[in-house]
């Protein structure tokens, strides 16, 4: 397969995936926008290996391939169109190999952990699946400030924990409790009822200590990007554009009263744009 297929392949993959971070892309430049496709798609593809297993199926030896699949990209000898294209990106742009291998041990954490005694616990789950590709993308983005370091690290713990919080109920549904045993126990809200998927005035307040320190996350990003000059926060638009998408989420599940076990609470597509939109433009006046 060419380069130029595996792109496709990672490109059809990311349009047809409906994710929030597909709208992000779009004000980036062409290959800054296939490197993003790629990384994306490499997510995606292992992220299915766990969650979405065809029946009868090993996850874990999924994960092993995938595990050579990415030492092959960086070898130079991969086979599958996704770890194809990447050998490129990850070579042009000097993406380090940990930071992917770090990607695939937080995601096979999901086939070994299903509960979390601490916080501490939870936040290596969230810096494995969420900050890392932060850190990739601030490769792919071309950002100077040393302080971009914290900003992709603390706005992926926002984005995981605004996603745990989101899912409770699906992941409830896969025998996953992800909020720390110690706060359930904390605000008395037991596992049983987590797994039965109970409302109740603890759960209101363990939800509510919940969003507030994922908000505190949001905000440490915001400091950080606010303190770095105008050439990297023009270049971090994307990740702004995704603070917009995931915040406003967070902002829907504390305004429906912390109910998420009904319906899930998303963003319709054209919302999105629009966001994805307004924030693009308060990016390109202000460094104006």
């Amino acid at each position: 397969m060419t380069p130029a297929d595996a792109q496709a392949y990672c490109t059809a993959l990311t349009k047809q995936s409906g994710s929030n971070f597909y709208y992000s892309f779009f004000f980036l430049p062409q290959a800054r926008r296939d490197a993003m496709y790629t990384v994306y798609a490499f997510c995606r593809e292992v992220d299915n290996a766990v969650d979405d297993a065809p029946a009868g199926s090993d996850p874990q030896q999924a994960i092993a391939q995938w595990r050579d699949e990415l030492a092959a990209a960086y070898r130079g000898a991969p086979t599958h169109p996704v770890t194809i294209s990447l050998a490129r990106h990850a070579r042009e742009l000097a993406i380090p190999q940990e930071y992917f291998d770090e990607l695939i041990a937080g995601m096979e954490m999901d086939l070994t952990t299903l509960r979390y005694k601490t916080f501490d616990e939870l936040s290596r789950y969230c810096y494995r699946a969420a900050s890392v590709v932060g850190l990739i993308c601030l490769h792919v983005f071309g950002t100077r400030s040393p302080l971009a370091r914290d900003y992709a690290i603390d706005l992926g713990m926002a984005f995981q924990l605004t996603n745990i919080l989101r899912d409770l109920g699906s992941d409830a549904d896969r025998g996953r409790i992800y909020l720390p045993q110690d706060e359930l126990a904390r605000f008395g809200y037991r596992e049983e009822e987590m797994l039965g998927k109970s409302y109740s005035p603890a759960f209101r307040e363990l939800m509510r200590f919940q969003t507030e320190r994922t908000t505190s996350y949001y905000d440490k990003a915001n400091q950080a990007i606010r303190k770095m000059p105008k050439a990297d926060r023009q270049a971090l638009t994307p990740a702004e554009i995704m603070r917009g998408v995931y915040s406003r989420i967070l902002d829907r599940i504390i305004a429906n009263d912390y109910q998420v076990f009904g319906p899930r609470i998303t963003i319709a597509p054209a919302h999105r744009l629009a966001l994805a939109a307004g924030v693009w433009l308060r990016t390109r006046l202000r460094s104006s």
